[in-house]
């Protein structure tokens, strides 16, 4: 990628450089811009969970099913990112970033006209092919003009106003609830779409890429295959849709089609997923703890409002006033996560802000009526602002030792592997939820406790992986001196 910078000098002194150095303000504006694009994004996903109980109404069907809705994005999303990379080298990360925006758009008016859950299922899938390009392809963007050693000043910029969505999202979609009807709550999207598109036009500079060479068809194939079938089979899983031959069946074809394409990612030099990249200490670790922690969290968006408006008996409204704490949260950890990880590094930051954010993915358990709303509050900021110190770690450290001409592999590889596991935790979510009404009665409160206590469970598994990282992995970007 003959637009990135070359990897800064190694001893203690460049790596102190964060510290000191200041990015041109136009540099800034980079990030900015294509993290207010991608803003639309994050409204849409946590106005979409806060709407779940009144979608169950309007289409008639259970609350658990609504997990569709969720999970055909992150599955149309998981499927087509693996092309994301080769697509913005082919024909320019600018380009393919505001095409994404439209297609995204488009899927968001769909969404809106939709009168039946297949409807909206559908609609979602033309969202996520728009998101499918739309995040790595941005993260690619903000890599590509930031130095390394920049890096993580340039993802809390990038963060910040991506940020408002969540913020945004619970409010706006309980006032359109309340005042309106629920079909605004895609059509909202429409002019931060715009405004988002106007800043990528004007800020984003032109990055242009040599040709990536012959597009890898049969990886793509084998890769979508096993994505697909592995999203089928976490969603039918409980739910009665398909006998258990059919589940079973899903499963060997799920593992056959990821063992062929392994064998076939290793052998081929340009695969569309670039396995080899795991050979990096950093970049595994970042990977697989990262995503551990996202199954873990993934089934929070849809478990929490079922509990605040089912099961509490809660108002759209009210539930948002609550939940929005943890994007409060979230914004406020930003300014600090850089001064953080430099004064303690990435290996120390991930162990305790892991340890931390399975904690606050579990204590939702303990909430029901007795709990003062307050309360609530004080506790999903707090939960906020260590998820949001382990995220902001995660992401910027798995680009660490990623060499140049490998980094919009390492941004394709990962925004699949995010969107897998964010589908397999709400799955995870929603198979417990569903354990705990097998015997019939109202969804009350106590239902939850064992949801969320294995969300927290799942995502303390992280805490291991981030553990065996060496003191000084991720120095070079951090501003740690070794």
């Amino acid at each position: 990628m003959s637009d990135l910078p070359d990897p800064p000098p190694e001893d203690a002194e460049a790596s102190a450089a964060p510290a000191t150095t200041r990015l041109p303000w136009g540099a800034r504006l980079v990030p900015l811009a294509v993290a207010s694009a991608l803003m639309m994004e994050m409204l849409d996903a946590t106005a979409l969970s806060t709407a779940l109980p009144t979608l169950a109404r309007e289409f008639m069907v259970e609350p658990v099913h609504l997990k569709f809705a969720l999970t055909s994005y992150i599955m149309a999303l998981a499927v087509a990112a693996p092309a994301s990379g080769w697509v913005a080298q082919r024909w320019g990360p600018k380009r393919v970033f505001c095409i994404a925006m439209v297609v995204f758009l488009l899927g968001s008016v769909l969404c809106g006209l939709s009168r039946s859950l297949p409807a909206l299922i559908a609609s979602r899938v033309v969202q996520g092919v728009g998101g499918a390009m739309m995040t790595p392809v941005g993260r690619l963007i903000l890599v590509s003009a930031t130095p390394k050693e920049r890096f993580v000043a340039a993802m809390a910029w990038f963060s910040m106003p991506a940020l408002i969505g969540p913020i945004l999202g619970p409010p706006i979609a309980g006032f359109i609830l309340e005042f309106a009807s629920w079909p605004w709550i895609f059509f909202v999207n429409i002019p931060f779409g715009i405004l988002g598109m106007a800043a990528v036009t004007a800020f984003v500079p032109k990055l242009e890429e040599g040709h990536p060479g012959r597009f890898d068809i049969l990886g793509f194939l084998l890769a979508a295959a096993a994505i697909i079938s592995l999203v089928v089979l976490a969603d039918t899983i409980g739910a009665g849709l398909i006998p258990l031959w059919s589940q079973i069946a899903l499963a060997a074809v799920s593992g056959l089609f990821a063992v062929v394409f392994m064998r076939h990612s290793f052998r081929r030099p340009d695969p569309v997923l670039d396995l080899g990249l795991l050979a990096y200490p950093t970049f595994r670790a970042a990977l697989l703890g990262g995503n551990l922690m996202r199954m873990g969290l993934g089934a929070t968006p849809f478990l929490m409002p079922l509990l605040l408006q089912v099961a509490l008996g809660w108002s759209p409204v009210k539930a948002a006033s609550v939940t929005i704490f943890t994007a409060v949260g979230i914004f406020a950890m930003k300014p600090l996560a850089a001064p953080i990880i430099r004064r303690f590094g990435y290996r120390t930051t991930l162990i305790w802000a892991g340890v931390l954010a399975a904690i606050g993915a579990a204590v939702p358990a303990g909430f029901g009526a007795w709990m003062p709303p307050v309360a609530m509050m004080a506790i999903l900021a707090w939960s906020g602002f260590v998820r949001s110190m382990h995220f902001t770690a995660v992401n910027t450290l798995g680009y660490a030792d990623v060499p140049r001409e490998r980094v919009a592999r390492a941004a394709t590889l990962i925004a699949v592997t995010q969107q897998v596991g964010m589908s397999l935790g709400i799955t995870v979510g929603a198979l417990a939820l569903h354990l705990t009404t097998l015997g019939g009665g109202p969804l009350t409160a106590d239902r939850f406790v064992f949801p969320f206590l294995l969300i927290g469970a799942l995502s303390l598994l992280a805490v291991p992986i981030y553990i065996r990282l060496s003191r000084d992995a991720g120095h070079q970007i951090s501003g740690r001196s070794r």
